[in-house]
């Protein structure tokens, strides 16, 4: 901003008037008119301060500065004027002691604090002047020096806001997840396009290239009702992305760019619902935030940017300006009142590992159906990817989804029978094709039939009629039990939203022999799956953690150590799931022997799609994966897994 600089000439013109101003008051009092005060100074200047406050200076005589009458509305409209873009900024009014009198003269010194957007404070002295008319007592001195001392007729106090640099995203290790890169958005102007079909064709077809949806049925219709100059965006790309379609669409009849830098994540499916977006604020962010967001100013849209965006942020500067025209060019400048320094923002540290993340934006990008996918590191707890597949983008359902865990519960529900000592991992137990509990029938997938086989071998091949069976030994209370040991559906504070599971009441035969193999009313997400294995490879259950600064405040305590003997078991039959049993597809993926659950879960009556699952670990990193509407857990689900490790162990 430029400041205001007084000439030695200005500066005694000034004077000059001033002096004349205070002559004139001395001279020509008699000639003012309007309402008076016949009390003393000092309840003259109470009464103009209670007026001022309320709006209503009608108990108010006032006189201008050169003698001549002024109304108390017109005081009033210059008030507001005067105060500018502080009109509705709070204003608290106070009188600084007794009025000084000389004569028919008095002044009075006042201080104003301002409460300025943001709260930021600012205070100040001014002086009220007064003179004494014999018939109608004492009237206030109009002049705009009244509300600051260097203002003067036709200025106004301004704010300019000095917005702060917003901080960053951290990895585990303490580096920037999101950092300034380069975009171009590409737009369309009306009056530039000469076929709009040929036009949407041709950019349909270079989008489809790159692999970005752009919705394009939209344009017409923005194009009818759009000015015709307009920018009409269609989509921002980063420059590497661009670069590979410029010499397609830059030839284009109608096509627009702009060029400017935005804060992005590595790539664009980075853990990008978790981190959400930073993008110029919005009409209803500016709604939203009167007070700490102006137009143009960046603002997180969208998890751990939204969630965060008042640390990230940080606070703008505010400056108090005097805005006048210029005497010699009749521009408008800038005089300096008050200042605050921008704050800059907060970074927020997560426990993410860029490595691992991108192993499972990669894993899940490659299944076409919707997918998730979350990572905890054993040896800690601490979450090492969050990816939502194909693109990334939506809704986090690696942490809010509440699905049924389907037969990747079976490693909990086993936990309960093993740690009630109601089977032993070699005690035989019957899998028939079918089992009926109160007239509902249960199956297995496919039709197995296993017979009379170790519990251990039930488990490998993921015999449903095998834990309805056991079901009434396992009971409501071995249920919620072996659930409340793997912390599902505790009260978890990771410093974002997140589902830790509600676990089926096992109220009635039915309800408990559907909810022993993970259906039923049982609903989990991905995270809470992940954290549960992440126990069981552990011995004790730790809640999953994310954001490490700022710390969440209340996060769930740690649980106490499994049954060695009966975790033991299930770790060896989740070893045999992939050596023998249904997860076989892991075999002979890179890095150390895996363990884990395949799952399929239906998760509506009469319907024949189902969400595939699995949930295991290996070495330190534990993980569970789940797609949407998959089908079989061997057949969706283990493929994403074989694809993250086999990315993992590179």
């Amino acid at each position: 901003m430029r400041r205001f600089r007084h000439s030695a000439r200005a500066r005694d013109l000034r004077h000059r008037r001033t002096a004349a101003a205070a002559a004139a008051v001395l001279l020509l009092v008699g000639a003012a008119t309007g309402c008076s005060s016949s009390n003393g100074p000092d309840d003259t200047l109470a009464d103009f301060l209670t007026g001022w406050r309320s709006g209503n200076l009608d108990k108010v005589g006032f006189v201008r500065a050169d003698g001549g009458s002024i109304k108390a509305t017109e005081v009033l409209d210059q008030l507001q004027a005067l105060a500018g873009d502080l009109a509705r900024s709070p204003l608290v009014l106070n009188a600084q002691g007794e009025p000084k009198v000389t004569g028919d003269i008095a002044a009075g010194a006042i201080k104003l604090d301002w409460t300025l957007p943001g709260g930021t404070p600012w205070s100040y002295q001014s002086t009220v002047r007064m003179t004494k008319q014999d018939s109608d007592g004492w009237r206030v001195v109009w002049e705009p020096a009244i509300v600051q001392s260097e203002l003067t007729t036709g200025d106004r106090l301004a704010l300019r806001r000095v917005p702060a640099k917003r901080a960053t995203i951290l990895d585990g290790a303490g580096q920037p997840i999101v950092t300034p890169q380069q975009v171009v958005t590409i737009g369309v102007s009306p009056e530039k396009i000469k076929d709009l079909a040929q036009l949407t064709a041709d950019l349909r077809k270079a989008f489809d290239s790159i692999d970005v949806d752009v919705d394009l049925k939209a344009l017409k219709g923005r194009v009818a009702k759009a000015d015709p100059g307009a920018f009409l965006d269609l989509v921002t790309l980063r420059r590497p992305d661009y670069n590979k379609i410029r010499d397609d669409v830059r030839p284009l009849n109608g096509t627009v760019f702009r060029e400017e830098e935005r804060l992005l994540a590595p790539t664009r499916e980075f853990a990008r619902a978790l981190l959400g977006t930073v993008d110029p604020a919005t009409k209803d962010d500016l709604v939203a935030n009167p007070d700490t967001v102006a137009a143009g100013e960046l603002v997180g849209h969208g998890g751990l940017q939204q969630r965060y965006d008042n640390v990230l942020r940080g606070i703008a500067g505010t400056s108090v300006v005097i805005s006048r025209k210029s005497p010699d060019d009749n521009t408008v400048e800038d005089a300096q009142l008050f200042s605050t320094p921008p704050q800059a923002g907060t970074p927020v540290k997560t426990t993410l590992n860029a490595a691992t993340q991108r192993a499972a934006d990669a894993a899940v990008g490659a299944e076409p159906k919707p997918s998730a996918l979350v990572a905890v590191r054993i040896s800690d707890g601490n979450v090492l990817a969050v990816a939502n597949g194909p693109d990334g983008g939506g809704v986090n359902t690696a942490f809010t989804a509440q699905v049924p865990p389907g037969s990747t519960w079976k490693m909990a529900s086993a936990l309960g029978l093993l740690t009630k000592k109601a089977v032993t991992a070699d005690e035989p137990v019957d899998c028939p094709k079918t089992a009926t509990v109160d007239g509902r029938e249960f199956r297995n997938a496919a039709g197995e039939v296993l017979g009379k086989v170790p519990f251990h071998t039930d488990f490998a091949k993921s015999c449903n009629t095998a834990f309805v069976g056991l079901a009434p030994k396992l009971g409501a209370d071995g249920l919620a039990q072996s659930a409340a040991l793997l912390g599902v559906g505790a009260q978890w504070d990771m410093g974002i939203e997140a589902f830790s599971g509600k676990v089926s009441t096992g109220a009635t035969p039915t309800e408990l022999a559907a909810a022993a193999f993970g259906q039923g009313t049982t609903v989990v997400s991905p995270l809470a799956m992940a954290g549960a294995t992440a126990a069981v490879a552990r011995g004790q259950f730790r809640q999953p953690r994310l954001i490490t600064e700022p710390a969440p405040a209340r996060p769930a305590a740690d649980g106490p150590a499994l049954d060695a003997t009966a975790v033991g078991a299930v770790r060896d039959m989740m070893r045999e799931v992939v050596t023998s049993g249904t997860g076989t597809g892991l075999r002979n993926v890179p890095g150390k022997p895996v363990s884990g659950k395949t799952g399929t879960a239906e998760f509506a009556d009469g319907q024949k799609d189902t969400h595939a699952w699995f949930v295991g670990w290996q070495g330190d990193v534990a993980f569970a994966v789940m797609v949407e509407k998959g089908g079989a857990g061997a057949e969706a689900a283990v493929p994403i897994v074989n694809r993250f490790l086999t990315t993992l162990n590179r």
